[in-house]
């Protein structure tokens, strides 16, 4: 770490979707209203091996925000961070200060492993802990988990460098406002994530940081009736390198409603074809910029800036002082307190209410801030992931996706529409030449078929959880027709009723008649009086599953809702255990996580 001029707090993150990334920016913030000097850093752009050197700097201190990704394992950024503290046993960090801030998921197995591991990791290596792991819950309200953490560990930070406490409450700006009225339009960003131009000129490798666009060859509805939209699309990837495997996640990059988009600068009175940039104040940051510069207010609100998720405190709190009418302002700052009654209406008014950043503004009319400072404080627009529905070895060139459209009324009586699934939708195919592309890339999963094809698979996957079964489905056929001998191969599915969302009928009854399929069992949970769901299916055929299990080294694998399903159905899996195999329920879940250790319980799952 190169040392900074006078930085003594530095906040690393992991963070895989944005979070743990803003929380670090808010943290550093923090340490300038408190009089030091902070800055955010990403793991991946350090040489960590030099940790220990922190300790050369005077009140010096390393903050961790660390995401849990998948099951329990890093974020992207911070796997070789992660990989290091592994592999490092005589590294001495004797000298360094840290706290940890972990971001996680209770509806997950492994909840907020990451974190926990970090903590627990740097005090082995003789580090000193200056205040207690924070454990952020986003399936309760991850917000407040930080906002009470973060009150109580800033006075620590205080007493234990002996200085004075005295937060100071005014705003702070990270970013200066330039405009450019005369720039060539050549060297403005137009939506590309990387380099300039990087769409029109693209060049592999495709990662994160440099996404292909691929065209949109198929875009249909799978659904047969109902009220929603459920969709199929098929991405062309030739010529661009691209490997996948099955169980592979695609991450694609979408753009906001421009609906939205405009609203928002009706509501602020701007011209959004304004090219500016937005340049760090701090001009030793690495971040130079918070999003692509320069660009134009529409493009930054199109293609860079969430605009449709619930602000966080932190953004209300900014934005406050612009309201004229000092009730709007009272209450702004209220919500961004920690105060219960504060926590209670940003709940109720915000979250509950699914308020996004137009709907504050419409709702608030004497706030007007200007439009730089929005597009300073309003997170990044994150790439969304989708298990990919289909297999190399069938599909080398083509990329399946499988996806129900987001749509939904909030309290407050508007529509909200999900981001990506309202955007893939409208990617239409059209015969006049002309390509719908997305901006996607592959992150590849533990998510696998077994080594062997002789093993069996038993595979569940209500709704939208069948994606990657389609891919393993289309894998085992091609190892059949390759000669090889393949295992037996279970499909449990679920839908609300057979002639309306049955997904892929044809093509799973099809893998079923030509025996690519040993047995296919689908749940309609609205067909009969009672709901019947995968997690019941299971248990009417608890003999010929534990058979398979215990006898003959079955992979399990589980697609779809983390929240009910996922558990659910580990619960039927411990009651078969328990019933047939003469276990105590300890026995039961302990057999079930050794297949989870020996990778044969798998987990592709999302709340």
């Amino acid at each position: 770490l190169k040392k900074k001029k006078g930085k003594n707090i530095i906040v690393f993150y992991g963070s895989q979707t944005g979070t743990a990334e803003e929380f670090a920016n808010r943290l550093s913030k923090d340490a300038q209203r408190y009089g030091m000097k902070g800055m955010a850093a990403d793991p991946e752009e350090y040489d960590m091996g030099e940790l220990s050197r922190l300790s050369e700097i005077n009140n010096s201190l390393a903050i961790f925000c660390m995401a849990t990704y998948g099951e329990g394992d890093p974020t992207d950024n911070a796997q070789d961070f992660y990989d290091w503290l592994q592999e490092n046993d005589d590294e001495n960090l004797s000298g360094l200060n840290y706290t940890v801030f972990a971001l996680g998921n209770k509806t997950y197995e492994h909840y907020n492993a990451m974190g926990k591991y970090v903590d627990k990791r740097l005090e082995e290596l003789g580090a000193t802990r200056i205040f207690d792991l924070g454990l952020g819950d986003d399936d309760g309200n991850l917000e407040e988990d930080f906002v009470s953490w973060r009150e109580q560990f800033w006075p620590a930070v205080c007493e234990h460098f002996g200085v004075e406490a005295l937060g100071d409450e005014s705003s702070i700006r990270q970013y200066e406002l330039k405009e450019h009225p005369d720039i060539n339009m050549n060297k403005v960003y137009t939506g590309e994530i990387g380099r300039l131009k990087s769409f029109e000129t693209q060049k592999p490798p495709f990662d994160s940081k440099n996404p292909f666009l691929a065209p949109v060859t198929v875009n249909r509805k799978l659904n047969k009736g109902g009220d929603r939209h459920l969709m199929h699309l098929e991405l062309d990837i030739t010529g661009s390198k691209i490997r996948y495997e099955s169980g592979d996640h695609v991450a694609v990059f979408p753009t906001n409603d421009p609906a939205l988009v405009k609203r928002l600068g009706e509501i602020l009175g701007v011209n959004l074809d304004t090219v500016i940039s937005l340049n760090n104040l701090d001009e030793e940051s690495n971040k130079k910029h918070p999003f692509p510069c320069p660009t134009t207010y529409h493009t930054a609100l199109t293609h860079y800036l969430d605009i449709t998720h619930p602000p966080r405190t932190n953004v209300l709190y900014e934005l406050a002082q612009y309201a004229t009418d000092p009730k709007e302002q009272e209450n702004m700052r209220k919500m961004a307190s920690s105060s219960p009654e504060g926590k209670a209406l940003y709940q109720s008014w915000v979250l509950d209410a699914s308020r996004n950043i137009v709907a504050i503004l419409e709702d608030l009319p004497s706030l007007r801030p200007p439009i730089d400072h929005l597009c300073e404080l309003l997170p990044r627009l994150q790439a969304r992931y989708y298990s990919i529905a289909s297999s190399s070895k069938v599909h080398p060139n083509s990329i399946h996706i499988c996806a129900v459209v987001v749509e939904y009324k909030t309290k407050t009586g508007r529509i909200n529409k999900g981001v990506a699934t309202n955007w893939l939708k409208n990617k239409v195919v059209t015969d006049n030449g002309y390509k719908s592309t997305v901006p996607m890339y592959i992150r590849k999963s533990q998510f696998r078929l077994p080594f062997k094809a002789t093993n069996p698979v038993i595979m569940i996957g209500p709704g939208t959880g069948i994606a990657p079964f389609m891919g393993f489905i289309q894998e085992r056929g091609w190892l059949k027709e390759q000669g090889k001998e393949v295992g037996e191969t279970v499909m449990y599915f679920g839908c609300r009723h057979k002639n309306e969302d049955y997904l892929y009928q044809e093509e799973l009854e099809e893998a079923e008649s030509n025996g690519v399929l040993t047995k296919l069992n689908v749940a309609f949970s609205r067909d009969q009086e009672h709901k019947v769901y995968v997690q019941h299916l299971l248990r009417n055929n608890k003999e010929e599953l534990w058979k398979l299990i215990h006898t003959q080294n079955a992979h399990i694998y589980i697609c779809g809702d983390a929240r009910n399903m996922a558990k659910d159905v580990q619960t039927a899996f411990h009651d078969i255990a328990e019933d047939l195999g003469n276990m105590t329920r300890t026995q039961a879940t302990d057999y079930i996580k050794k297949l989870m250790t020996k990778g044969r319980y798998s987990q592709d799952v999302w709340s």
